[in-house]
């Protein structure tokens, strides 16, 4: 998911002029990049990991909706659920196209994405709705991060994926509205994304930790990869969008 907000959209536009020019393999077609077996096994654990994020996004946005507190307001996380799932088959269906068995693609993250979930899971409706907008969105920046430094085909499957399901817009006007009702739900909810901000970079590093491939990948050893100097420039984007996120939900980063 990515946020549809002015704020957000100004933040989206900041790292594409970041973004260097096209060349090496992000100039490449698949067939192309993927004569280099060290990339295609960088490329099937991005793609593992995001499928199976999607399908626990999925999974997620269904329980979202039990703690709906109005009927409309669970149909809407419902077709967002079903939006999530639609992602996944296109990963999934991805990674069997180019060889992959996906679900054995999938398994090395299932362990750090579950317990993500389990030690950020929310108390309650409010909690769940910036869960899903701070935490997905921290992840779709990553992910666009690398996604500009893959070959063509990929990186436009990586973009597709990671499109708004409606969810961000949807967090910022019931997370707003709650808190002009209640101005003292801002602070805990102040507190719980700040938690859910240090949870999902310590998740992502934690990942391409384990992964050979993809931290090879990120400090330049494959493709058009990160500098180690990058890296750090890197978060840093992903915490201002964060700080621009929170601002857009009313609350302080």
């Amino acid at each position: 998911m990515t946020t549809p907000d002015n704020a957000a959209d100004r933040s989206a536009e900041a790292t594409d002029k970041t973004t260097p020019a096209a060349t090496g393999v992000a100039a490449q077609n698949w067939d192309t990049a993927a004569a280099d077996p060290q990339y295609r096994a960088a490329v099937v654990d991005l793609l593992g990991a995001l499928a199976y994020g999607e399908l626990a996004a999925f999974e997620r946005l269904a329980e979202d909706a039990k703690l709906a507190p109005t009927l409309s307001d669970k149909a809407e996380l419902a077709k967002m659920a079903s939006a999530e799932f639609h992602h996944f088959e296109r990963l999934r269906d991805r990674l069997a196209t180019v060889g992959a068995e996906p679900t054995e693609a999938m398994e090395p993250f299932v362990a750090a994405l579950d317990g993500f979930h389990r030690q950020t899971a929310p108390s309650d409706w409010l909690e769940g709705l910036v869960k899903a907008f701070v935490g997905d969105s921290i992840a779709s920046d990553f992910y666009r991060e690398v996604a500009a430094r893959l070959d063509a085909d990929t990186r436009g499957l990586v973009l597709s994926v990671l499109d708004d399901t409606g969810h961000a817009s949807f967090a910022v006007e019931k997370v707003r509205a709650a808190i002009d009702a209640d101005p003292r739900v801002g602070g805990r909810l102040a507190l719980w994304a700040r938690r859910l901000m240090g949870e999902a970079l310590s998740q992502s590093q934690r990942v391409v930790a384990d992964r050979d491939a993809l931290s090879t990948m990120l400090v330049g050893g494959v493709a058009d990869g990160f500098d180690l100097a990058e890296v750090g420039r890197m978060f840093s984007r992903i915490t201002e969008a964060h700080t621009k996120r929170m601002a857009a939900l009313g609350l302080a980063a």
